[in-house]
């Protein structure tokens, strides 16, 4: 397996871009992240596009050609791939022109990531879509209301508070003021939080990230093909995914994310680092005990105690492991299939020290971006 760098980043804004269409915020993403690598659209051999629900979200299937024709590439008939698994879906992507690159395939990818969710009625509805429909959803049970079973399940078990959980909400908050694409660039208060509505109770309306509207991209070449581009690669020292049951009632336990642990177990060994070598990490945080959950998950701490690190502010931006320094889901924004490139592209910029005022001094990074409720995990590590 070759070494994969990062060559190329950029993001559109990210919000309800209700004046912006489909086409308009994948080309900016593109262009910024061919602008970036200072390459030509001629210079990509192969594309791969994460998008969960282009069918249902626009009417528009076959989205990768889409893209690919109003991108320009398609004048050189290169492959390009739509890859889906639910809100995983960008971060798969990635792990798609990782593997093309590293298997000596190709020398040049784009990884891309896009939704357009703002035009429909209920965008909830379709992204939980992701969840076991016959078993969960026919009963009522959409993604809110099975993290808040796990939520509940936490207190209960190890005695994580609302409290806890929102932290975890202003933390990152505070974060996205410093991100001028974040969707939400406002500071809120615990209670801020405690105080919304109930949307699943334990879980309140500042507890759960907003669906939006969004597209980024990344480049990702060969080492060789990268020391000529740039002074500065950042590499992908691993890029792993592993699955679970879809439906929470079929895990031995509904507090460990399997797939979680096993692609980031994979991952630090690819990698050839441990849990406690990662410096910044931007993780899934669909919903603030998402959030928590991953700090047990990927080893940041033990089970059960992932809010002792943002009682104690290890996660802050100016903590010893800066989580979701972008903002994160919450507060940057979940445009669900550009969710998983978007975090690569923090990164990137993070490892570069091209992140500005939410720059944090590291070396390892790592990004968590899960699918529904952890049936699909993609790790990635990233290192300057």
């Amino acid at each position: 397996m070759r070494r994969v760098a990062v060559v190329g980043v950029g993001y559109s804004q990210f919000g309800e871009l209700w004046e912006r269409g489909f086409r308009d915020i994948v080309l900016e993403a593109g262009a910024e992240a061919l602008a970036d690598a200072e390459l030509e659209g001629k210079e990509i051999e192969a594309m791969y596009v994460g998008n969960m629900s282009g069918g249902r979200y626009l009417g528009q299937e076959h989205i990768a050609a889409l893209i690919a024709d109003y991108s320009g590439l398609a004048e050189f008939g290169i492959p390009a791939t739509r890859v889906e698994a639910a809100d995983a879906s960008g971060g798969l992507a990635v792990r798609q022109a990782y593997m093309a690159v590293a298997s000596g395939l190709h020398e040049i990818v784009i990884a891309a990531g896009a939704e357009k969710v703002t035009d429909v009625g209920d965008p909830m509805e379709i992204l939980s879509a992701s969840v076991d429909m016959e078993w969960e959803r026919f009963v009522g049970g959409n993604l809110p209301a099975l993290y808040a079973i796990m939520a509940r399940m936490h207190m209960e078990s190890f005695g994580t508070t609302e409290e806890d959980l929102a932290m975890v909400s202003v933390k990152n908050h505070r974060n996205g003021v410093k991100n001028p694409k974040a969707q939400f660039r406002r500071e809120i208060k615990v209670d801020d939080v405690l105080r919304s509505p109930y949307v699943a109770e334990p879980l309140k309306l500042l507890d759960c990230a907003s669906i939006s509207d969004g597209a980024a991209a990344v480049i990702l070449a060969s080492e060789n093909v990268a020391r000529e581009i740039t002074d500065t690669p950042v590499y992908i020292e691993a890029c792993t995914q592993a699955s679970d049951y879809i439906a929470l009632h079929s895990r031995k336990d509904v507090l460990t994310m399997k797939a979680v642990v096993k692609a980031a177990r994979e991952a630090y060994k690819l990698a050839r680092i441990e849990a406690k070598d990662v410096q910044v990490a931007e993780v899934h945080d669909s919903f603030t005990i998402a959030e928590i959950l991953a700090y047990e998950d990927l080893g940041f701490s033990e089970k059960g105690k992932g809010a002792e690190l943002i009682r104690e502010g290890i996660t802050e931006i100016d903590g010893d492991l800066p989580v979701n320094p972008s903002g994160g889901l919450k507060a940057c924004g979940h445009a669900v299939g550009a969710t998983g490139v978007r975090q690569i592209v923090e990164l990137t910029l993070q490892l570069r020290g091209d992140a500005e005022k939410r720059q944090v001094d590291a070396e390892k990074g790592l990004a968590l971006n899960i699918g529904g409720t952890g049936a699909t995990a993609v790790v990635s590590i990233l290192g300057r």
